[in-house]
């Protein structure tokens, strides 16, 4: 005979890994009200269950619904939040992110348009040193909060575009640095770094390649984004600055990309490579993006592509600071701060 503790163990074991999913606690209504939505939700899943197509189609959803949660999920709790690996600041219509090199320490990846902003987000993580500073390219809202960055804090050095698009904006920010006594860098696809939990090697733009130009206003510059890949023990992100439709399939067809979270390239905007992001096989796409903007970013054209291709969507205009965090049970979730 089994003992009854041995029968009833797997029960408890798997109550105890249930009750921590997310939505695993729903609110529900009392007395009457709740006895009759029991009795609505009852009534409706015999009827699915009874019909075999409905049933087959319920079960599958159910199954992806569940995979889903359980490889990316967004929870709730203190900020930052435990095991972060990598927080997309909230800084408007912008992009602004920190990577994890270990404690009070951070890789930045530009600055987003805003001093002030930039600087709070970093103080809300607790970022006092900054052993490299990220300059994707030089457009104002991704590097006008570069003082933000500098402010009683100690930078190592700055990594920006070789391919010098915007002379003027580039001279803006070489004098800043100089003046500041931080190195500039430049650095070639393959170049590899290791800072705390994260690995971050340079994927584009090419030293000696052409401009990419497109067809709307900046497009050269937007092409000419520093791209990176962040390996961490849990999964990767891919970080593709302002990419456009020509440096998203120039970069297709010269590498073969695989990354589980995508920072969506150029804030979501019409100009993307249904190829390209399919080719990532991602889960999830985060957005940094101005609530209101006069760009209309994110377009509703890439919101859709991203949904048939399977990504759940995360944004800053929606749910303020997006933190990347290694789940205790393996694999990465999406923790949003609020707005």
């Amino acid at each position: 005979m089994i003992p009854a503790g041995y029968a009833v163990g797997w029960i408890i074991t798997v109550a105890r890994w249930a009750v921590n999913l997310p939505f695993a606690n729903v609110p529900w209504p009392a007395g009457l009200a709740g006895l009759g939505l029991l009795l609505l939700v009852m009534t409706v899943t015999v009827l699915i269950l009874r019909r075999r197509a409905w049933r087959a189609m319920a079960l599958t959803a159910a199954g992806a619904a569940l995979v889903t949660v359980l490889v990316i999920r967004p929870i709730a709790g203190p900020w930052p939040p435990r095991n972060w690996l990598m927080v997309m600041c909230d800084v408007g219509q912008g992009d602004g992110l920190v990577i994890s090199a270990g404690p009070g320490r951070g890789v930045v990846v530009d600055t987003g348009p805003d001093p002030v902003t930039m600087d709070r987000c970093l103080r809300r993580i607790g970022i006092e040193d900054v052993p490299l500073l990220v300059l994707t390219h030089p457009h104002a809202d991704h590097v006008n909060g570069l003082p933000g960055v500098l402010r009683n804090r100690r930078v190592g050095a700055v990594l920006v575009s070789p391919q010098r698009t915007d002379a003027r904006s580039g001279a803006r920010v070489s004098a800043t640095l100089a003046h500041h006594r931080i190195p500039e860098w430049t650095a070639p696809p393959g170049t590899r770094w290791r800072f705390g939990p994260s690995e971050l090697t340079v994927l584009a733009p090419e030293v000696a390649a052409d401009d990419l130009h497109g067809y709307g206003e900046g497009s050269a510059i937007n092409n000419s984004s520093v791209v990176m890949h962040v390996r961490w023990r849990a999964g990767s992100i891919l970080l593709s600055g302002d990419l456009e439709t020509e440096a998203q399939d120039h970069l297709h067809h010269r590498l073969t990309v695989r990354a589980d979270l995508l920072k969506t390239p150029h804030h979501g905007s019409n100009r993307q490579s249904p190829a390209f992001l399919s080719s990532l096989g991602a889960r999830a796409a985060l957005i940094s993006v101005g609530a209101d903007n006069d760009y209309g970013h994110p377009a509703v054209s890439t919101l859709n592509l991203l949904r048939r291709l399977g990504l759940t969507i995360y944004r800053t205009d929606k749910e303020g600071d997006l933190a990347v965090v290694e789940r205790e049970e393996g694999g990465l979730a999406i923790v949003s701060r609020g707005t």
